[in-house]
């Protein structure tokens, strides 16, 4: 890329001509001149602070420090870094931002107009603070520290080593070598925008901002594929909601090329001489640059005579094709909002754009009363025969919803008027509908809303009930006080749970024990409880029978209450629960591959897992722990991850289960105190102060890691007594290289996948940090495995303290008590 701007020249030029402003007498301090400073050299260091020579507080209450600043042929335009705040400017992002200026004659120098426009950001789902620095060296080249020391990013791992770093006329900021050639640059890393000379490559993805003040991911992204740009909401599932195909570029990796006037696609195949316009657009009057917003539209902005005009709107040209446009329930009909039936209300009378609330709450403890409302000639963003779902009739897809207490709705579409013939979707989350007129080609489509019907048997029932109590209130007080002692006391966790909202479907013992025909097949046991194989109609369960209710009660209404309000692809999912006097029974998904423990210790005789698979578990794993830290509305921490409670699915898809040790923790709070709770060999060395955060998962997951890596567990009194510690071993092979000694004898692929399984290996090194403030997030580890982020060089590499766990501790199991391979922590 540098090659192609002719860097070495061009450096030469700024070298030359290089300006510097300063102010006469008493400049404002939102009144800078426009420096070109677009080149620093290796070693050097940036701290956030007022004190850097460059800041800048504009009108709107943004501040600016600038570390880089390169100014555009275009008169007033600048591309510049540093970190740069929104108001109330508590935390900042190292950006790349455009700033604009003109020059006020009668003063002698420029002054800047409007907000900046970031068009890039380093650390967008974790801002810095005051004191935050940022460095450059040889080696790692850029590394950000918060002012606590913690690593919050980096680009660390490069193969060479760094000269500098320097920010092109173009916007792109670029680490060089001694030769002037580029090492790393922003432009392979978009974030949500894409400016004039950018290329975004095939797979690349550029995802939206939460909102115009937060730079954290949004819901929505664009990505280039084989056969043209498609846009996606990712929910609880993934759902197009734009593509632009043309599939004679299908050779060859693909490229798309953001130049005056489109957005061209080609092929790297030179041959084939393909380049077709995805977007064309008015020609750039000055700077331009397009943005993927937080409402998924992409927007072409131009800066002419006023700043940051939006010239060009760039992808579905019918506004109700966004699915939020309307917000959740909301129905769109030319632009204009509304809501389903009498089921529904705005949340602002005045902004229907908002969306609806259903009156009534849907509840799974009243399901009788469910009831679809059909709202004909609706349809959704997202085409439903796009969604890969075998074809039924309406009647089938109204009752799949009906029996899924999670569906919120369904919608059915079909051609011909043939409603035996059609695809479904069920939806456990309702964004914008739109009216869809049925058109020339006899396509329908309809939508069916769950709602919640009043009973007015129950509301006659209240009346009289009420009337009756008022009448002998005086007469029965003494006897309904305590009955209703007693009957507290007897009932006082079936209370508990018909208060919580959001619970899953509530079944009788009865039906469990026809379901499981008596409790006859056990898939295991463990510390809690039994789990059977059972069949609720056509679905395959897995019931989970506390045996122990002292016990096991406290653990169950965790489970109940923590995965009944929670739901994600790499989440065991809880279909319903049961608590009929003193049985507490848990239903779930079966998962047909059982825990992971069985696969990776090479159980009965399976065969070994390929390196593909285990690296996509390990992924699964990560993004389950990411939501559970980051993504709920309540910080939850699991407290017990380990191979057994890490279910399979038939296409081995990882799912974590068993939340009964888990805990809810304020997003607040940084640290909670419990006791110790957890499996022997999984847990973080902080468990001897019971002072613990969310970090105690990661550290288990490191260990999990490895034995997925090695093939064999973390404590194992099969080997040696030197080899007895797997995360020990760790320790020795690292401080002399020698990591390709643990990787699992049965990975038959190895060869192909050294690097990428070392590196894996790494990134589990990085999460068994005995220091937990050392320990990445779980958001870092996902980057990692995505290709996002580099793991932390500078790695403390003692894992194991030597000073012997506490035993005998309440709530733990001794750890002089072997581990039992075949203990099981979860539903299988």
């Amino acid at each position: 890329m540098l090659s192609q701007m002719a860097l070495p020249s061009f450096l030469a030029f700024v070298a030359v001509f290089l300006l510097c402003f300063s102010f006469s007498v008493n400049p404002q301090p939102d009144r800078y001149s426009i420096d070109n400073y677009p080149t620093a050299s290796a070693p050097a260091s940036w701290t956030n602070s007022p004190s850097l020579p460059h800041n800048i507080t504009f009108d709107g209450g943004e501040i600016v420090h600038s570390l880089l600043q390169r100014r555009s042929s275009t008169r007033g335009m600048s591309f510049a870094t540093g970190f740069y705040c929104f108001p109330p400017c508590k935390s900042f992002f190292v950006s790349i931002y455009i700033v604009y200026a003109d020059y006020d004659t009668y003063n002698n120098y420029y002054f800047y107009y409007d907000r900046p426009q970031v068009i890039w950001s380093a650390n967008r789902a974790h801002p810095v603070s005051e004191n935050a620095t940022l460095q450059l060296t040889s080696k790692d080249g850029l590394t950000l520290r918060d002012s606590d020391g913690s690593l919050v990013w980096s680009t660390s791992g490069l193969n060479q080593s760094v000269a500098g770093i320097n920010i092109t006329e173009a916007g792109n900021l670029v680490l060089f070598d001694i030769n002037n050639s580029s090492i790393w640059q922003s432009f392979d890393h978009p974030t949500d925008c894409l400016v004039m000379g950018q290329m975004l490559a095939e797979g690349m993805n550029i995802t939206a901002n939460s909102s115009s003040n937060d730079l954290a991911e949004s819901q929505f992204y664009l990505t280039l594929r084989a056969y043209g740009l498609y846009g996606y909401l990712h929910s609880e599932t993934t759902l197009e909601y734009y593509y632009n195909i043309d599939d004679t570029t299908s050779n060859g990796t693909k490229l798309a090329m953001f130049m005056d006037g489109n957005l061209t696609m080609f092929s790297t195949l030179s041959n084939t001489g393909i380049a077709l316009p995805i977007f064309t657009f008015p020609t750039a009057k000055s700077i331009q640059y397009m943005r993927l917003e937080s409402d998924g539209h992409l927007r072409l902005y131009d800066s002419d005579e006023s700043p940051w005009k939006m010239v060009a709107d760039l992808l579905n040209p019918n506004t109700c094709d966004y699915p939020i446009v309307c917000g959740h329930y909301g129905i769109c009909n030319n632009g204009q909002c509304s809501c389903p039936g009498n089921y529904f209300k705005p949340v602002d009378n005045r902004r229907p754009e908002l969306g609806c609330y259903a009156i009534t709450n849907i509840t799974c403890h009243d399901v009788k009363n469910h009831l679809l409302l059909e709202l004909n000639n609706v349809s959704y963003f997202s085409d439903v025969d796009n969604v890969e779902l075998n074809k039924i009739d309406e009647n089938s897809c109204k009752r799949a919803c009906l029996r899924d207490c999670n569906c919120k709705a369904a919608l059915f579409q079909s051609y011909n008027g043939d409603l035996s013939d059609g695809h479904c979707l069920t939806l456990s989350e309702v964004f914008s509908l739109k009216n869809y007129p049925p058109d020339a080609s006899n396509f329908t489509s309809t939508a069916f809303i769950k709602v919640q019907a009043s009973s007015s048997k129950f509301r006659l029932g209240a009346v009289m009930g009420s009337i009756f109590g008022a009448l002998l209130f005086m007469l029965t007080l003494i006897s309904i006080y305590f009955v209703c002692s007693r009957r507290r006391k007897q009932e006082q966790d079936e209370d508990i749970i018909e208060q919580m909202s959001g619970m899953p479907t509530r079944f009788t013992f009865e039906e469990l024990r026809a379901a499981t025909k008596n409790f006859v097949k056990i898939l295991g046991k463990g510390g809690f409880g039994t789990v059977f194989e059972g069949r609720w109609g056509d679905e395959k369960i897995a019931v989970k029978r506390l045996d122990n209710v002292g016990h096991g009660k406290k653990d169950f209404l965790a489970e109940v209450e923590t995965i009944g309000s929670i739901h994600h692809n790499n989440l065991v999912r809880l279909i319903g629960f049961c608590a009929d006097k003193f049985n507490r029974l848990l239903v779930y998904e079966y998962m047909c591959n059982g825990s992971l423990d069985q696969w990776i210790y090479c159980r009965d005789g399976r065969v070994p897992l390929s390196w593909p698979i285990r690296f996509k578990i390990v992924m699964d794993i990560a993004k389950g722990l990411c939501y559970l830290h980051e993504d709920c509305r309540q910080k939850i921490v699991h407290f017990d991850i380990k191979p057994e409670n890490i279910l399979l699915d038939e296409k081995f898809n990882a799912r974590v289960s068993d939340f009964g040790l888990s805990k809810l923790i304020d997003r607040d709070i940084s640290r909670v105190m419990t006791k110790m709770r957890g499996t022997p060999g999984y847990l973080a060395p902080e468990w001897l102060t019971a002072m613990v955060t969310e970090k105690v998962d990661v550290y288990s997951f490191g260990v999990v890691v490895m034995e997925i890596l090695s093939g064999r567990r973390n404590l194992d009194d099969s080997q040696t007594e030197e080899n007895r510690h797997l995360i020990k071993l760790l320790e020795e092979k690292s401080k002399i290289n020698a990591l390709l000694d643990l990787i699992d004898i049965n990975l038959s692929d190895v060869k192909s996948y050294k690097k990428e399984i070392v590196d894996v290996m790494k990134l589990a090194m990085w999460c068994l940090q005995w220091d937990s403030t050392r320990r990445p997030s779980m958001s870092m580890v996902v980057k990692v495995l995505e290709g996002g982020m580099e793991v932390e060089t500078s790695l403390d590499y003692n894992f194991v303290s030597s000073i012997p766990l506490i035993v005998n501790i309440p709530g733990i199991v001794d750890q002089s008590v072997p581990l039992v391979a075949s203990v099981l922590s979860g539903p299988r």
